[in-house]
C-alpha cells in the first residue's frame, strides 16, 4: 500500500512537472516572439515616418513606393502579434498568409503610383534629401530584418522568418531611392518612376518567396506527430 502510494505520488507530480514545463515553454515563446515583433514594428515605424516626411518634399515615386512598403511591411507585425500573444500554430501561419496579402497589396499601390508617374511626370526635388531617405530605409529594413530572422529561428516561426526575408530584401529595394536620385541629379527624372516599377517587380518577387516559404513551413508543421 505504502509503495503503491509513493509510486502514485511521484507520477503525479512528475506529469505536473512535465506540463509545467510545456506551459512555461510556449510562454517563453510568446514572449520572445512578441519582443521580436515589437522591436520590429518600431524600428520599421520610425523608418517609414522618417520616409514619408522627406517625400512630402521631394514628391519621388521610387521613394513612395519604398515608404509604402515599409508601412506595410511595420504593419505586419500586427497579426503576428496576435499570433504570438494567444501561442498558437494555427494563428502563427495566418499571420503569415497575412504577411504575404501586405507585400502583394503593397506590391500593387507602388505599381500604380509608377504608371501614373509615367503617364504624369512630375519634378523630383531634394535630391540630397532623396538620397538620405534610401539610406534610412535601408538602415531600418537590414536592422528589422536582424531581429525578426534571428528570433524566427530560434522560436521556429516560419511567418516571422520570412517577414525577416522580406525585411532584408526591402534593404537593397530601399538602395533604388538612392540610385534614383543619381540619375534624376545626372538630367534622367523619367528613371524615377521607372525605377519605382523597377521596385514593384522586386516586390512581387518577395511576395512569391514569402508564400513559398509560408507553405514550406505549413507543410513541415502538418507533418509533424
Amino acid at each position: 500500500m505504502s509503495a503503491h502510494s509513493h509510486t502514485h505520488t511521484h507520477g503525479h507530480y512528475h506529469g505536473h512537472g512535465h506540463s509545467h514545463g510545456l506551459v512555461d515553454a510556449s510562454i517563453k515563446r510568446s514572449r520572445a516572439g512578441l519582443r521580436a515583433v515589437g522591436w520590429a514594428l518600431l524600428i520599421l515605424g520610425l523608418t517609414a515616418l522618417a520616409q514619408l516626411v522627406i517625400f512630402v518634399a521631394t514628391d519621388s515615386v521610387a521613394l513612395l513606393a519604398d515608404l509604402v512598403h515599409n508601412f506595410g511591411d511595420a504593419a505586419t507585425a500586427i497579426p503576428l502579434g496576435v499570433a504570438f500573444a494567444l501561442r498558437s500554430g494555427r494563428a502563427e501561419r495566418w499571420a503569415g498568409l497575412a504577411v504575404v496579402f501586405a507585400i502583394f497589396v503593397s506590391g500593387c499601390v507602388a505599381g500604380y503610383e509608377a504608371i501614373l508617374r509615367l503617364v504624369e511626370p512630375r519634378d523630383v526635388d531634394h535630391l540630397g534629401a532623396l538620397a538620405a531617405a534610401g539610406v534610412v530605409g535601408f538602415a531600418g529594413n537590414w536592422v528589422a530584418a536582424l531581429v525578426r530572422t534571428r528570433a524566427g529561428r530560434r522560436l521556429h516561426s516560419p511567418a516571422l522568418i520570412a517577414d525577416g526575408d522580406h525585411a532584408r530584401a526591402d534593404a537593397y529595394v530601399s538602395l533604388a531611392v538612392v540610385a534614383s536620385a543619381a540619375v534624376v541629379a545626372v538630367g534622367l527624372p523619367i528613371a524615377d518612376p521607372l525605377i519605382g516599377l523597377a521596385i514593384t517587380v522586386v516586390i512581387l518577387r518577395i511576395t512569391w518567396q514569402s508564400w513559398k516559404t509560408i507553405r514550406t513551413g505549413h507543410a513541415h508543421a502538418r507533418r509533424q506527430p
